[in-house]
Order: structure tokens, then C-alpha cells, then sequence
């Protein structure tokens, strides 16, 4: 990978269990949680007696060399030396998205091996040491039991907060201080120590290693109870049926050749499909990307035995189940596992469903990570709601899962709502009036456009699902609505010279269409190609250094937007010429964050937000080209 990675990733199950390096070189800077917050692991290797870092940050060690850092999909490998060794470490969360066991089973690997530099024999050992932080929220919280570990070849420490409350709490930049961190080493001769260090107590797991042989460390993190649902606790997919936190270990050290073939194959063809869809930089910003998208999730089991995938707002405001969260993250989830898209719908189906709901309109969110009892955001304050945004949000979403499985039946589990929203979108969608959308950060806006052009693509995705259901006379009613908000929309938002505008009663403005995009993924033709190419010409204008705005307001952007407008030109070429500056703000940009999907396109600096679910938007394009074939 060219890219320089803002934030490197090494541990990535969840929005609990998180491990990243804030440099590329991953032995100058203490690893931390993606809320940079200090998440201390440290690697050391042993040779000839003389101890040096890997990864992680000890003042006290010397370093080994790094001379390359590869990141892919699912690995993140780097390679050091010395004058005597060359070591090879390989970091593996297996999170593969229609396996549901390496999904949600909470077990990272780190393989550890090493070859002769000078050709002489090396007595080397290996320690990877890990602190309280990674159990509790902070450092000297609480007190903590640990306890050793066995079963098979599997040795290693347990840890965790000697009080232990599941799902007592909820929020943003917080950290699990509940459950138990497994930190083991598959390995016959392994040692395990317990020590203080900085006032908080570290365990280290050890073990000799043979030149050219692999050594495999386990990091694991048992939650006990995942997603509190409706006042219920549950549990994730890889626990539902009894497995033990040790069971699971033992197997995922058993498995990892093969694992480790099946996350090979996943990652090289996601960037050979990236590539080919949008090129060398697109695909180096998704392989970055997709770790990130699936660790701002959490999957759990309801008491129906369906799947529940549950968002976190990471550095937004901790909301789960977003709405308008989920949306733009749909693209990666409709090419790879669409089961997932309905599991982000379930629960906002089920609150708009309950009595607590008083709207006609869809909701924002379904509680706080990781309680999902029901809105935070902005509680029951109709100033704080986003009406068109999240009905049209519900109605794309049902609208592409229904395409992507060709049946429209889970649709038709919630036709009630759908239909109620349809009428909303019907009555306020043509021209809505002052409230958010989902770029909420810049505040509200009455007659926004773009925000129209949403209600649009929900009412023909409905006529896509009524059409499915067969039922002709409901189809042709919806596409009739759409396609008269359409022609209205051109003939309100546009400007003389053929440009839109950020909103109806604003002319000579500017914004990202990105709404839009999903008349070219279902080609249903509402808006002409020609409109699309000559408006992603006019938006060119309006680049800076990083990109271009979102809308004329400020210079900030949002990465998900730009890819889903660069995405509806009819040319690659002109495509890539949006993606080189989105690539350049994360190769050079100071922020050393986990991707930010808010920006400032002339610092290319963090505005805000880290760690979102949001760029599973940057896979569009790739999702149109796989359509397309």
C-alpha cells in the first residue's frame, strides 16, 4: 500500500475491542483504543539476550528497524531487523462478513516469525505485554483479577475489573469496563508473568521461537452480554449457543491456517475488484477502510433468533442504530452480506413499531452504544428530528436489500411503515421545510435540494418494491410521484446556466447531489446521465487541495459524499480525478485518526468524527461495477 495510513489498525472486532498504532512505524508511539485513547499493548523480541519493541512504545527498549508496513483488508503486516534477525509480524482481525462465527468471534490474531540476517544462529524469544487499559476505561479505575489460562497448546492471562456490571453505561469517547481481555500464545513453552508498570498492572505472555517458524499470539475479549435490546440482554452469534470465551481461543488457534487463506483471498479480491472499478488509489482507500466499517459494529442474536447489527456514532455521538449512519455504510454491506443491512433495519423497525414512537416519520436512532432501548438523539424534541432524511434513508435501504436478495419480502414484513412513510415523503418531500438532514453538523435548512432528492429515490424505491410484491397498480402510483418530484426538482433547483443550487430559494449556490446516486445504481432513469456528468463538472470548480466542499457554506467535505457524487460520472477517469484528492487528505493529513469521514478540504485536517461505520460508502463504485456486469 502507497498510502500513508492516518491511524494503522491492529485489533479491530467492535467499538470496544481496539487496537491501533497512530504512526505507520509501529514501534515509536504507545497503541491505543480508536478514540486515542491509550490501549497499551507492547511487543518485544528477545535476542541473544539483548531485548527490542516491534510494536508499541517503551522508552526504556531499544527498537528494531522497520523497513515495510503493508495493510490490506483483514492484515496488517511489518517487517523489521537488526543486525542479527529479521522479524515478520502479522496482525489479523478475520472479520469476514458472511461467516458469521469469524464475524463476531472476539479473537485477533498476531503471528510472529523470523529469519537469519547474518546467517548465525539467534536465540530469540517473544513478549507481548498488555495492560489494565484495555479492561477498563481508564487506567486505575478499578482494581482487576487475572488469572492464568490454559486449554490444549493454548496458554496465555486473563484480566478484567474485579467488578463486573455488563452494560452498565453507555456513551461516546468511553471504553468497556466490563467483561474479560484475553491476551494467550499458542505454544508448548509459553510463560506468562504479572508485573505494575506506570501504576497499572500488565500481564506478559512469552515464548521461545524457532528461525522460519510461526509463532501465534491470541487476543480475545469475552463481553459477557453484547447489546442491551429493548431492556433484554444478548449475546453475539459466536456465543448464542453456549461456547466458551477458552473454546473459542482454542479454536481460532487451531483454525488459523485456514482462516488466514480464506482472509488472504478476501482481501486480494476486494482490491482487485476496487481496482478495476475505480483504481490503484480506490482500492487502497477501501482496503484501509473496510476494517474500520465493520468495527464500528456490534452483531447480535434476538430473542428470535435473527441477526441484530448495531452501529456505533463513533466520535459523533455515541448513538447506535443511526439511521442516517447506516445509510451511507450500505454500500460494502449490499456487495458483500445484504443479511447485515437487515440487521441495522430490525431495530428501528421495531421502535417506530412501539407505542414510545409518536411520529409519522421514521426515527434517528434507537438508543446510545450499546443500549438500544429506544431515541437519544434529541429525545422526543420535533426540533431535533430529521423527517424526510430518515423516511427516505428506511426507504433506499428496503428498497437495495430487496434488489440485492431479488425478493422484496422483508419489505413486505413492514409495508405498513414503509407505505406511512411513502405518504410523508408524498406531502413534505417536493420542498422540506427548516430541519436536519444528515450532514446535522451544519445545522438546519429549509427547501435544501439535495435533501428533496432523497424523498425522490424513496418513492421510486417503493415502486421498485411494490413491483416486486406485484402489485402493479401501488408500483405505477409511486413511480408517478417520484417521477413528478423529479420534474419539479429540475425546474426549481436549477439555475440559468443549467447548475443546482444548495437549496430552492438560493440561487447561485452549491452542494453535493449525492442523493441522487441511487437513480444510476437501480437505473430507473429519473434524471438523464447528461444532467449528472454536467453538474459533477460544475461541482470541479469548486475543488480545493483535498476536494471539494460539501456545499458551498464552509470547506469541509464529507469523504462518503464525495465518492457516491464522483461516482455518478459516466468515466472512470473523471472518477479518479475526486478520488486522488480524498487519498491525498489521508496520506498527508496531521490528524493521526482512525478515517475521518469530516474533513477540511484546504488542511486537510479532521473537522470531526473517527472511526464511522460511514465509509462502507466509499465501496459505491464498486458497487455500481459489479451491478453492471
Amino acid at each position: 500500500m502507497k498510502l500513508r495510513a492516518p491511524c494503522v489498525p491492529l485489533i479491530t472486532i467492535d467499538p470496544y475491542f481496539s487496537v491501533w498504532s497512530q504512526d505507520t512505524v509501529l514501534n515509536v508511539s504507545r497503541t491505543v483504543h480508536w478514540t486515542g485513547k491509550s490501549n497499551y499493548l507492547l511487543g518485544t523480541a528477545i535476542v541473544d539476550g539483548k531485548e527490542y519493541t516491534f510494536f508499541g512504545y517503551h522508552r526504556d527498549k531499544h527498537k528494531l528497524t522497520q523497513i515495510s508496513l503493508e495493510i490490506d483488508a483483514l492484515s496488517t503486516t511489518a517487517v523489521f531487523e537488526n543486525d542479527e534477525i529479521i522479524l515478520k509480524a502479522v496482525f489479523t482481525s478475520p472479520v469476514i462478513p458472511d461467516d458469521y462465527m469469524l464475524l463476531t468471534r472476539p479473537v485477533s490474531y498476531l503471528s510472529v516469525s523470523y529469519s537469519s540476517r547474518d546467517g548465525k544462529e539467534h536465540d530469540v524469544k517473544i513478549n507481548v505485554r498488555a495492560s489494565e487499559e484495555l479492561c477498563l476505561d481508564k487506567a486505575w479505575q478499578n482494581d482487576v483479577d487475572i488469572k492464568e489460562i490454559s486449554i490444549g497448546s493454548v496458554k496465555g492471562m486473563q484480566m478484567g475489573n474485579v467488578e463486573q456490571k455488563p452494560l452498565n453505561r453507555c456513551g461516546d469517547d468511553v471504553r468497556i469496563d466490563w467483561g474479560y481481555f484475553y491476551l494467550a500464545v499458542d505454544s508448548e513453552i509459553a510463560e506468562t508473568n504479572t508485573d505494575r508498570e506506570w501504576g497499572m498492572d500488565v500481564v506478559t505472555v512469552s515464548s521461545g521461537i524457532k528461525e522460519n517458524e510461526n509463532l501465534l499470539f491470541l487476543f480475545a475479549y469475552d463481553d459477557i452480554e453484547s447489546i442491551e435490546y429493548f431492556g433484554k440482554h444478548l449475546k453475539s452469534y459466536w456465543n448464542k449457543d453456549g461456547q466458551t470465551i477458552l473454546e473459542a481461543i482454542s479454536d481460532a488457534a487451531a483454525e488459523y491456517d485456514e482462516v488466514m487463506n480464506r482472509c488472504r483471498e478476501f482481501s486480494q479480491n476486494l482490491y482487485i475488484d476496487a481496482k478495476n472499478a475505480g483504481g490503484e488509489k480506490y482500492a487502497e482507500l477501501l482496503s484501509l477502510a473496510y476494517r474500520q466499517v465493520i468495527a464500528g459494529h456490534k452483531l447480535a442474536i434476538d430473542e428470535n433468533g435473527e441477526i441484530l447489527y448495531i452501529s456505533k456514532e463513533c466520535f459523533s455521538n455515541g448513538c447506535a442504530a443511526t439511521v442516517d449512519v447506516s445509510y451511507p455504510s450500505i454500500p460494502m454491506f449490499l456487495i458483500y452480506n445484504p443479511e447485515l443491512v437487515k440487521g441495522m433495519m430490525r431495530p428501528v423497525f421495531r421502535y417506530a413499531k412501539s407505542d414510545t414512537w409518536i411520529y409519522d416519520f421514521a426515527p434517528h436512532d434507537v438508543g446510545c452504544y450499546p443500549l438500544v432501548n429506544g431515541q437519544v438523539y434529541g429525545e422526543n424534541a420535533l426540533k431535533w428530528q430529521m423527517p424526510v432524511e430518515e423516511c427516505g434513508n428506511m426507504l433506499v435501504m428496503a428498497t437495495n436489500v430487496s434488489l440485492a436478495e431479488g425478493s422484496a419480502e422483508f419489505a413486505k414484513e413492514n409495508l405498513d411503515l414503509l407505505n406511512a412513510w411513502c405518504d410523508y415523503l408524498i406531502e413534505y418531500g417536493a420542498d422540506p421545510g427548516h430541519q436536519l438532514c444528515t450532514d446535522d453538523f451544519a445545522g438546519h435548512l429549509a427547501h435544501n435540494c439535495n435533501l428533496s432528492l432523497k424523498a425522490i429515490m424513496g418513492l421510486c424505491g417503493m415502486s421498485i418494491i411494490e413491483d416486486m410484491l406485484g402489485d402493479k397498480e401501488k408500483s405505477d402510483y409511486y413511480r408517478s410521484e417520484a417521477e413528478k418530484m423529479a420534474d419539479n426538482w429540475m425546474k426549481t433547483a436549477l439555475n440559468s446556466d443549467g447548475t443546482s443550487n444548495l437549496a430552492f430559494d438560493q440561487p447561485y449556490t452549491y452542494s453535493m447531489k449525492y442523493n441522487m446516486v441511487w437513480d444510476k445504481v437501480w437505473g430507473t432513469k429519473l434524471f438523464t446521465q447528461e444532467f449528472m456528468d454536467s453538474e459533477i463538472a460544475d461541482n470541479m470548480k469548486h475543488f480545493n487541495k483535498y476536494g471539494m466542499p460539501l456545499d458551498c457554506r464552509a470547506d469541509y467535505t464529507k469523504s462518503d459524499w464525495l465518492v457516491w457524487v464522483a461516482s455518478m460520472s459516466s468515466s472512470k477517469e473523471v472518477f479518479e480525478q475526486y478520488i486522488v484528492p480524498l487519498w491525498e487528505s489521508y496520506n498527508e493529513s496531521d490528524s493521526r485518526v482512525p478515517m475521518t469521514d469530516w474533513y477540511d478540504t484546504i488542511s486537510g485536517k479532521t473537522v470531526s468524527f473517527q472511526h464511522r461505520t460511514v465509509q462502507g460508502g466509499l465501496f459505491m463504485r464498486m458497487l455500481m461495477d459489479q451491478k453492471s456486469k
